[in-house]
């Protein structure tokens, strides 16, 4: 045991010490809730065209966030500040451990004498269980086919069992490992050339080459499925889109140019329709009002989306003779409007802005409380309580925007809303529509960050490919399920010879996670 500290000097040198550790964690910890309180306005903030500068920003304060959270963790883990001298601190919830998770269990056995007395005779009186979670490595294997060839005595027939069905003809990858590979590049963002060399860890050589040439293949096989989703989100009466850019290689002086990715999204659960939720994506080489012409070209409904020109123009266009409304009708998205007006606040303190900020707030308030509602039901809350809040909203932003110049930019974002009025109040004359686009917003979350890994795509070959797995992986997700598992099977099946006809049990939506095959010792 130690002796306690007695010369004056050194106690006074420890409490100095202490005092300055405490200061430290105080501050740090001020610090990491100032840094939680940014990010959590960082991520209600859009990834679409106007909020692509934040990625930086985001990610650059997800770092910082860990660096102090692992100091202060450090601090406390050396002793500079013990439990009790620990400023309030919000600690992570511990959950209970799933029960679908295999368990080893390992028996610490006190001993077969009692410390104190010797005696052997020992009873059970319980037993307290501790569960730490683990990870056993990604381990690669090799399956073997074997296929015996057996012959006929009696009249010297040879039989033997064809070969088994895979997704790579004479290929050696199994399907669970091309999914692999692709969920790996698409969602988790890691380039081939940084998975070649996680498996080159476990002892595998596969050059970046052979892992494009799964990836391709994979694609190959969705693009019956990825045709089918699209037929299915076409097909429904509401859909959200947007755009995001992406760096693609252009041919001949190999550097980069800007492409686009484009997500057409039905989710009905907020209104508790029968559709379920998919994801549709398409790659263009530019941002031209053509591009989405062509993808809505068998769409007739409602779009949610942005104020980009190429969607108000498809519905502006002339209703033909004979249709009895327009095919294409346009739901402006609050958010947006509410974004232009933050941006204003932030930079101004403005408090007209801040005033507008409280009363579309408001109606987010109403949002809230009918999710999840029938549609009737949604549209008569809103008869009720949002139309009111609306004529009011739109008289007090048509009096402030007379008070300032066109050129303000207070006044340019009170002029977006106003505007495309219609398109704003939409939203209150039909309970299947939304307040605004966030679902397909949060749809183009993931490309917006792992782009930063692969940095551009090779062609565009290469975008139209991204959008085809993309829509496979992304509509897996929505519904639930584990896209890498989902994947796995899918390949298994379509090369088995499922028929492109049959593709309804391989629907995300339908899919059923198949069980474990027996394999013999």
């Amino acid at each position: 045991m130690t002796s306690a500290v007695s010369d004056p000097d050194e106690v006074a040198r420890l409490k100095a010490e202490l005092a300055v550790a405490r200061a430290e964690l105080t501050g740090a910890k001020l610090l990491i809730e100032q840094l939680n309180a940014q990010l959590a306005v960082l991520r209600r903030m859009s990834f679409g065209r106007s909020s692509e500068k934040l990625n930086a920003e985001i990610t650059q304060l997800e770092l910082l966030l860990e660096d102090l959270e692992e100091g202060e963790a450090e601090r406390i883990a050396l002793g500079a500040v013990s439990a009790s001298d620990e400023p309030t601190r919000r600690h992570p919830v511990r959950r209970p451990l799933p029960p679908h998770l295999p368990r080893e269990d390992i028996l610490h056995n006190p001993g077969d004498a009692c410390p104190c007395c010797g005696g052997t005779s020992l009873s059970k009186l319980g037993e307290d269980v501790t569960e730490v979670l683990e990870r056993i490595p990604a381990q690669l294997k090799v399956i073997r086919h074997i296929r015996p060839r057996l012959s006929c005595r009696r009249c010297e027939t040879i039989i033997q069992a064809p070969a088994p069905d895979l997704p790579i003809e004479k290929g050696r990858p199994g399907p669970a490992l091309i999914a692999n590979v692709v969920v790996g590049k698409y969602i988790d963002g890691l380039p081939l050339y940084r998975q070649a060399g996680i498996i080159a860890r476990g002892g595998v050589d596969i050059d970046r080459a052979t892992l494009c040439d799964w990836v391709g293949r994979a694609a190959w096989w969705l693009a019956p499925v990825a045709e089918a989703i699209g037929k299915h989100v076409m097909a429904a009466p509401v859909i959200f889109t947007d755009d995001t850019p992406i760096g693609v290689l252009a041919p001949g002086n190999r550097r980069t140019k800007t492409g686009r990715i484009w997500t057409y999204v039905v989710d009905e659960r907020p209104w508790a329709g029968d559709r379920r939720p998919a994801a549709l994506y398409r790659y263009s080489q530019d941002r031209k009002g053509e591009r989405t012409a062509g993808h809505l070209s068998d769409f007739a409904g409602t779009i949610h989306a942005d104020g980009y020109a190429g969607y108000e123009a498809l519905t502006r266009s002339k209703v033909p003779p004979g249709q009895r409304a327009q095919r294409i009708v346009h739901a402006a998205c609050w958010a947006h409007a509410r974004r232009k007006l933050y941006d204003v606040h932030q930079k101004t303190q403005s408090p007209i802005a801040f005033e507008g900020l409280r009363r579309i707030g408001a109606l987010y308030d109403i949002e809230r409380d009918i999710d999840g509602l029938p549609p009737e039901r949604r549209h008569a809350i809103r008869a009720e309580r949002t139309v009111p809040l609306l004529a009011d909203l739109r008289v007090w932003m048509e009096t402030e925007r007379r008070r300032l110049s066109g050129k303000n930019d207070l006044a340019k974002a009170l002029q977006y809303a106003l505007g495309r009025w219609d398109a704003f109040a939409r939203f209150t004359t039909d309970g299947r529509l939304a307040i605004d686009n966030n679902v397909a917003e949060r749809a183009l979350r993931g490309i917006a960050v792992t782009r930063k890994n692969f940095l551009f795509l090779g062609s565009d070959k290469g975008g139209e490919r991204a959008a085809i797995i993309y829509t496979a992986l992304e509509t897996a997700r929505l519904n639930g399920i584990d896209p890498e598992a989902w994947l796995a099977d899918v390949l298994d099946q379509l090369a088995r010879g499922r028929s492109q006809l049959d593709l309804d049990p391989l629907m995300p939506w339908n899919w059923r996670k198949p069980k474990p095959l027996a394999i013999a010792a």
